[in-house]
């Protein structure tokens, strides 16, 4: 994927998280932070403006280049991850709990009466 396709979803990607999770308002990343600012985080307003302005240089200037997509990313990641409710975290936690738990003892269960199932 190229450097603007990558840019663009990510940014898209928070726009959607804003929209859905604190009913913000407007068109652009910038406008959608201004519109719930006094419900989010400091440092996640001036990731979250980093973003904004890195997308805007990115898809309106001409042969612009990100300096460090690396640390682009990294902000990206952490702002999702700020911006996604915690039960969604803690249920995805607790499921993949659950299903590992099961896996092992189906496992463990199967090694220890192997013989019995299969009648030797």
């Amino acid at each position: 994927m190229d450097e603007i396709a990558i840019v663009v979803k990510k940014s898209k990607r928070l726009e959607s998280l804003l929209k859905t999770h604190y009913h913000a308002e407007g068109k652009g990343l910038h406008s959608l932070v201004s519109s719930i600012e006094e419900r989010l985080p400091h440092d996640v307003i001036n990731k979250l403006r980093f973003i904004a302005t890195i997308r805007n240089k990115t898809v309106h200037e001409d042969g612009y280049k990100v300096e460090d997509m690396k640390r682009f990313l990294l902000v990206c990641k952490a702002c999702e991850k700020e911006l996604l409710p915690r039960s969604h975290r803690v249920i995805w936690g607790m499921t993949l709990f659950l299903i590992l738990s099961v896996t092992v003892f189906a496992i463990w269960f199967y090694i220890q009466y192997w013989s019995l199932i299969i009648g030797d």
